[in-house]
């Protein structure tokens, strides 16, 4: 019972992470530059994610550009996108097979096989969790240079931005759920091998017979 409420309380978590690494891949606000200007009517926010580039002014105005070119963009826009769509279809996968292979559910056949399937959902997560953490921690590296940076003017600078706090949490949430799936699915077959069950073997009733009548014999 405990395995099947721990498993469970994984599988919240990992659902938790699909929908914010789905989340996290669409929104345009991985970096964001708030530039105010002379003035507080005429200030705007821009922001800039993997798919398009938007700006939000004061005066309640929002506009967007999707960003058509995919070799015109930088290295780490590129390995995000793709890291992060990997990340989501491997969270997808994670979810379909550890439905089947949970406890508490009739799902999957005997014990051993739903074993296998929870241990390749966890697999799963823990592959999505890696391939949704490397892209954040790139873009914000990127972010943080680039803000440092003093050859760079201050207009051009920017912030991490909600997405990509969005990505980090996402990231732990299925690193934790693939962990602890795989981790309960080897504590019953940890315990068969360090205890094996304990054979008796028992002597024949025809060894028995024989013996008896060879002593009959000496006699």
């Amino acid at each position: 019972m405990a395995s099947a409420s721990l498993q469970f309380f994984a599988f919240i978590l990992a659902l938790s992470g699909v929908f914010g690494d789905i989340a996290a891949t669409l929104l345009p606000n991985w970096k964001v530059n708030a530039d105010v200007g002379s003035n507080i009517i005429t200030a705007i926010t821009q922001m800039q994610g993997l798919w398009m580039d938007c700006t939000w002014y004061s005066t309640g105005m929002f506009s967007c550009t999707l960003k058509y070119s995919i070799l015109s963009l930088p290295v780490y826009i590129q390995a995000a996108r793709t890291t992060m769509v990997l990340s989501c279809i491997l969270s997808a996968f994670g979810i379909c097979i550890t439905t089947v292979g949970m406890k508490c559910t009739k799902l999957g056949g005997d014990i051993d096989s739903k074993n296998h399937a929870c241990f390749a959902g966890g697999v799963c997560f823990i592959l999505a969790g890696i391939f949704g953490l490397v892209p954040t921690c790139w873009y914000t590296r990127e972010i943080i240079s680039n803000f440092l940076d003093q050859t760079i003017p201050e207009s051009g600078k920017h912030e991490p931005g909600g997405a990509v706090y969005t990505g980090f949490i996402s990231a732990g949430f299925l690193l934790i759920a693939g962990v602890i799936f795989c981790s309960s699915c080897f504590k019953r077959q940890q315990g068969a091998w360090i205890y094996p069950p304990k054979q008796h073997h028992f002597p024949s009733t025809e060894q028995e017979s024989n013996a008896g009548y060879n002593l009959k014999d000496y006699v």
